[in-house]
């Protein structure tokens, strides 16, 4: 016993060292602070309490101390979950993690991520989340599906396939996608710089539309005027400052 409170207060330190290693909120805030103040503290530190009593096999209290957790947080956290080292979950209202989920080491969670599973199926039924993902607000994680190492997952998106390794996700249903052609890489809560889908599908089609316009003009007697390929703006700014400061 002693050794599973010895394990829980280092896994609570290291929480605590990620919340101000990865919320501007937080840098230059005191420990103690934090651990009185953050809602996502609580949640992981009732959790990590909890996780050692069902490991233990103890009945009813794990249950008892999510469910509490609960209506004082809006955070749910299932007792049986894997959590990895350096969760982070910032805000954390509405937040599911679900009985079978898996969640590596420097996770980061905003508000409304749900890690939930699908059906009536026993067995391994929720998400593996690996190593240095980051889940934007309001995104659905939906059945026994891998999220890669480093991958990045969109506000509101609903991710209910395998998500690669280094990837970025966007969209319902979720599908990656590529920033600028680089790599995403750790926690970077830049939501406005992902890229349009809809509107490059769109500008793809606006020029097939033209050139076909082009050539049907050529094979016309005497040629008829071009058109310029209609004009296709993304819904979303796509330029600017970061505004995760980066």
């Amino acid at each position: 016993m002693l050794g599973a409170f010895a394990r829980v207060v280092g896994e609570v330190r290291r929480d605590v060292r990620a919340a101000r290693a990865r919320d501007p909120a937080a840098r230059g805030v005191s420990p103690v602070e934090i651990l009185a103040t953050w809602p996502g503290i609580h949640a992981l530190l009732a959790y990590r309490v909890a996780h050692a009593l069902h490991q233990a096999g103890v009945p009813l209290l794990p249950r008892l101390a999510s469910m509490l957790t609960r209506s004082i947080t809006g955070i749910e956290i299932h007792p049986a979950a894997c959590i990895g080292e350096g969760l982070f979950i910032d805000h954390g209202a509405g937040v599911v993690i679900g009985e079978t989920a898996d969640i590596g080491d420097n996770v980061t969670l905003y508000q409304g991520v749900t890690l939930g599973g699908t059906g009536f199926a026993t067995g391994k039924r929720h998400p593996t989340v690996q190593d240095n993902v980051t889940i934007g607000s309001g995104a659905k994680l939906l059945g026994p599906i891998t999220v890669g190492h480093g991958a990045k997952i969109g506000a509101n998106s609903v991710v209910i396939t395998d998500v690669p390794p280094n990837s970025t996700v966007v969209g319902n249903p979720g599908h990656p996608v590529r920033v600028e052609g680089r790599r995403v890489e750790g926690p970077d809560a830049d939501w406005i710089h992902l890229p349009d889908p809809i509107a490059e599908a769109i500008q793809g089609l606006s020029g097939r539309i033209a050139a076909l316009e082009r050539h049907v003009a050529e094979l016309s007697d005497g040629g008829a005027p071009q058109q310029p390929p209609g004009e296709v703006r993304p819904l979303r700014t796509v330029k600017g400052p970061n505004p995760a400061g980066g």
